[in-house]
């Protein structure tokens, strides 16, 4: 046996020590406390598969469906290399997000924390995450979009669809726009090459999240990094040009500019990395999940003509395809809930999506229906059951922003455009300003199964 065959040798037998002890250990811990019932499916990889499978597929709920008919809307299971507990609970997530730094952390796979960085807002804890997330809802509360971010989002929203022509995917458009409305509001560039140049890397860095952060077993995971390293490399390009221009007296009213004027933690500012990491993932907040809603938006309406007439679709939007499917946490101690106990270091994952979707707390849960928040006649629960911001300390802090996105968006598309249905998954969109073009303008919308993957 050759000096590599020995190495790979061992390395197995070690590898398989070490899954062994993990798994004994987590069983020893389930005798001696009442854990969530569920199961911890293979060594080492857990349901992971399970769960990355299903959000490839065109309906993403069976992972918390089949677990949750099991087991309850509580349940284990391990993903991405840990032990985690799902809620799919809204009292128990509500507890979990009011009890963020006292009984609960802030805790993401490997996969997001290794792709947005370690100084992201995020993955931020302490006095740190306070003083920046109140930085970050004070650019984009109700007074500076009426003052001043309203007209860069109604100017970027026309400008993108000036630009529609014979036939465009309306995803892609939708992340065109989110991107584009993103980068403005962080460092004032308007669309132009390096704009693109830098949505097409970071489109490969949001592929690589929900991926096992091995680079030599996932390719995808692989570029990821590769095309994270050159985000930063861009993000800290412009860092380092603004500050010689500051000190030049030149000045913009942006986020970087606000992060450049903030103090950091000890007196300071923030050095180049924090505020790289900091925009890095203020990106993925204001990108990827916005323009899903978008797409979504104009979906559901194709879908249910008598709502257009009303546009009472914000929040029923926002209900079914979710800001944020929910969050992950670490707990810092035994925390006993629901007659359960989870184990201090176990991760949590608070599902907003799966009480979004319950017939127990929305009638007839998985149907579009705008007009439930009319009456709330389609509310059968309290109003803590709909939380598509998250909640607690770390609620996102770019709720009203988005909100406003998202009418902007849909105002011009209904004043300047009439659609109906035509092949499956697509619609065709006919301009009303513009009836004597030789061809209408055909947008396709993706599926939720598309939508995931991009």
């Amino acid at each position: 046996m050759d000096t590599i065959n020995i190495f790979f040798y061992l390395f197995l037998c070690v590898l398989t020590f070490l899954i062994l002890r993990a798994t004994t250990a987590i069983h020893l811990r389930r005798r001696k406390t009442r854990l969530p019932p569920g199961t911890l499916g293979l060594p080492f990889v857990g349901e992971t598969l399970q769960l990355i499978c299903a959000y490839k597929t065109e309906n993403p709920e069976p992972f918390i469906d089949d677990r949750v008919s099991k087991y309850g809307n509580i349940f284990t299971t391990h993903v991405f290399g840990e032990p985690t507990v799902f809620s799919a609970d809204p009292e128990t997530n509500r507890f979990i997000l009011q009890n963020e730094g006292r009984l609960f952390e802030s805790s993401y796979p490997a996969s997001i924390q290794n792709l947005l960085g370690r100084h992201s807002l995020l993955l931020m804890r302490g006095t740190l995450h306070k003083r920046m997330h109140s930085l970050t809802m004070s650019f984009a509360n109700s007074s500076i979009l009426k003052d001043h971010l309203l007209a860069d989002i109604d100017r970027l929203v026309r400008l993108n669809l000036d630009s529609w022509t014979a036939r465009v995917l309306l995803m892609e458009e939708a992340k065109k726009i989110t991107f584009n409305l993103t980068v403005k509001q962080l460092m004032s560039f308007d669309p132009c090459e390096w704009t693109e140049n830098l949505m097409k890397e970071y489109m490969l860095v949001i592929e690589g999240f929900f991926t096992i952060p091995l680079p030599f077993f996932s390719s995808t995971y692989r570029k990821a990094i590769q095309a994270r390293r050159k985000v930063a490399e861009a993000l800290g390009l412009v860092v380092r040009e603004r500050r010689k221009e500051r000190e030049g007296g030149e000045r913009k009213n942006d986020m970087l500019e606000a992060l450049f004027e903030g103090d950091g933690v000890e007196g300071g500012g923030f050095s180049d990395e924090e505020i790289v990491d900091f925009m890095l993932a203020l990106l993925v907040a204001g990108y990827e999940t916005t323009s899903t809603i978008m797409t979504l938006a104009v979906k559901f309406l194709t879908e249910t003509p008598h709502a257009l007439s009303h546009l009472k679709v914000v929040n029923e939007t926002l209900r079914i395809a979710n800001i944020i499917s929910g969050v992950f946490r670490r707990a810092m101690t035994d925390i006993s809930i629901k007659g359960y106990t989870i184990p201090k270091g176990w991760k949590v994952f608070a599902s907003f999506r799966a009480v979004h979707l319950d017939h127990e707390h929305f009638k007839d849960a998985r149907t579009f229906d705008p007009w439930r928040w009319q009456s709330n006649t389609g509310l059968i629960s309290s109003s803590n059951v709909f939380t598509p911001f998250g909640g607690g300390p770390r609620r996102c802090p770019g709720y009203e922003l988005a909100r406003v996105e998202l009418s902007v968006f849909l105002h011009h598309l209904v004043t300047r455009f009439i659609w109906a249905p035509a092949e499956p998954d697509k619609l065709v969109f006919f301009p009303t300003t513009r009836m004597q073009k030789r061809y209408p303008m055909i947008v396709q919308h993706r599926s939720l199964f598309d939508l995931c993957k991009k």
